[in-house]
């Protein structure tokens, strides 16, 4: 059971990285910086945020407080307008190395070991769950972002509107083979 969820865990953080992927493959860089309104986060922000969250929880992930002491939060926030597409996407590729360089050697044993994140204990179970929730929480507005400036042009990401029937018995036949 423990092994199942270290590896569906893993699976479930690619699976984020690459809805991620897609989604920001398809914003130029203008539509990278747009911000829907005051207060709101463009899509290069969320990047930032994420990618600084990521090496913050996951660098030293068994041994250190996942909050680090030289991690700038609200920095995060800032719009930097300077900052290319390449840029951008390394940011992005950056924070999901970190995680996997931590995830990837965890062992059973490790599930119920006790780390912290601003000075709260979690297991590392716990933790892994409360980060899965975060990301899919910022790839989502990913998502709809990129949705947003495709429009009628979107292509689904996943099961288009009006195939799930079609997709269900794909699912069905590819299981009986």
């Amino acid at each position: 059971m423990a092994n199942d969820f270290l590896s569906n865990t893993l699976k479930i953080f690619k699976e984020y990285q690459s809805l991620g992927d897609k989604a920001l493959e398809r914003m130029d860089v203008d539509q990278l910086h747009w911000e829907p309104n005051v207060g709101s986060n463009s899509a290069a922000v969320i990047v930032k945020h994420m990618s600084g969250n990521m090496r913050s929880r996951f660098t030293e992930f068994l041994t250190t407080d996942g909050e680090k002491p030289n991690r700038n939060r609200d920095a995060e926030f800032t719009t930097d307008a300077a900052l290319i597409k390449e840029e951008i996407l390394a940011l992005w590729r950056m924070g999901w190395n970190v995680v996997y360089a931590a995830v990837e050697p965890l062992t059973e044993a490790d599930l119920q070991r006790v780390i912290f994140i601003r000075g709260e204990e979690y297991t590392v179970t716990r933790a892994l769950q409360r980060q899965i929730a975060h990301y899919a929480y910022h790839v989502g507005q990913l998502v709809f972002l990129s949705k947003m400036f495709a429009g009628e042009n979107w292509e689904s990401l996943s099961i288009p509107r009006g195939a799930s029937d079609d997709f269900n018995e794909r699912m069905r036949n590819a299981r009986k083979s």
